[in-house]
């Protein structure tokens, strides 16, 4: 008689409910914010990525004339837009490309993590981005984010972003010594 009194006072004792509820939803609850920080960690590296190749572009298509000094001061700078993610993995590439009888070919090409794209060798552009003598710069860039939680996204991940530019001042944006 007093195991059942025991049994039915343990049954019916709901003071541990609330305590037992958030021990099975704390874990799932601390994996989705952690989750959700990292995601908007990598999504940031990868909007600032895109900002590294916008402004590349943009200020090459600034100029007449551009030296592999320039260039490479202009590569510092998306450095600088990285921060305070690292940069060790952040290669870019910037071109200036013609189009002649069709064929969308590189001017002149400088990299910095990417090899430069060879003079006079092709390239595919979107379509009906230049005409036939017109010219446009484009900044190429990747960036290899790594995880700080590497439980949630083993691994590395790539980000890559184009951007075309049609040069502002002149026809074509010029780089003698590239």
């Amino acid at each position: 008689m007093m195991r059942r009194g025991l049994i039915r006072r343990w049954t019916c004792d709901e003071s541990g409910v609330s305590a037992i509820e958030f021990a099975m939803l704390a874990p799932v609850l601390i994996l989705f914010y952690m989750g959700m920080t990292e995601f908007c960690q990598g999504f940031m590296a990868q909007k600032r990525m895109g900002h590294v190749s916008a402004m590349v572009a943009d200020l090459v298509a600034q100029e007449e004339m551009v030296t592999p000094s320039a260039i490479d001061d202009i590569f510092d700078i998306g450095g600088l837009i990285m921060k305070p993610f690292p940069t060790a993995t952040l290669n870019q590439r910037v071109s200036s490309v013609s189009r002649t009888s069709g064929a969308a070919r590189i001017d002149w090409s400088r990299g910095d993590g990417m090899t430069a794209r060879g003079k006079g060798s092709t390239i595919t552009l979107p379509a009906d981005l230049i005409e036939d003598g017109q010219s446009v710069i484009v900044a190429e860039v990747t960036y290899d984010y790594d995880s700080a939680a590497d439980y949630l996204m083993p691994g590395l991940t790539r980000f890559s972003h184009t951007y075309y530019l049609r040069p502002r001042t002149v026809d074509k944006t010029t780089c003698a010594a590239c």
